[in-house]
């Protein structure tokens, strides 16, 4: 039965341990044949990439801290997570004020009481997906807001 990489979906030769295109540990099978992911490795801070990653995202201040600590700040994965989750706050606080600005004016106001539970509602997924892409250890980029934090975690 032919392996496929967890991480990119390129086939894997019988009982590499590495992908050959993307350089990522494969996942082991276990007793019945269940793949399981290989264990994530804590960083110096104690904390593994992945909740650092899910901690970034819960408000803004975490972020912040994950920018100025020191093991955090030279991880691109944490610095990554913790930029798309400060962009996605100012994105929100922007759309808010917007919204907010609307609502003043007269007669098209009355839209914005069927649009804000909409838009906050998928605020919240957008947020929960951010959240579990992160905890799998994944880079789950926004459209734009994905590419300006990638070019700032590069920098």
């Amino acid at each position: 039965m032919p392996r496929f990489c967890s991480s990119c979906g390129a086939p894997m030769a019988e009982g590499a341990v590495t992908c050959s295109s993307c350089a990522a540990r494969a996942a082991q099978s276990v007793g019945g044949g269940t793949a399981v992911a290989p264990a994530a490795t804590p960083s110096a801070g104690g904390l593994t990439d992945n909740v650092a990653g899910l901690l970034a995202y819960i408000t803004i201040i975490p972020s912040i801290i994950f920018l100025v600590m020191e093991p955090y700040n030279r991880n691109r994965f944490v610095r990554f997570h913790s930029f798309q989750n400060i962009f996605f706050c100012v994105a929100c606080i922007a759309l808010s004020i917007v919204m907010s600005i609307i609502g003043m004016v007269p007669m098209v106001g009355l839209i914005t009481l069927f649009v804000w539970p909409l838009l906050g509602l998928g605020l919240v997924v957008v947020w929960v997906i951010l959240l579990l892409k992160a905890y799998q250890g994944q880079m789950f980029k926004l459209p734009f807001i994905g590419d300006l934090a990638e070019k700032q975690a590069n920098a």
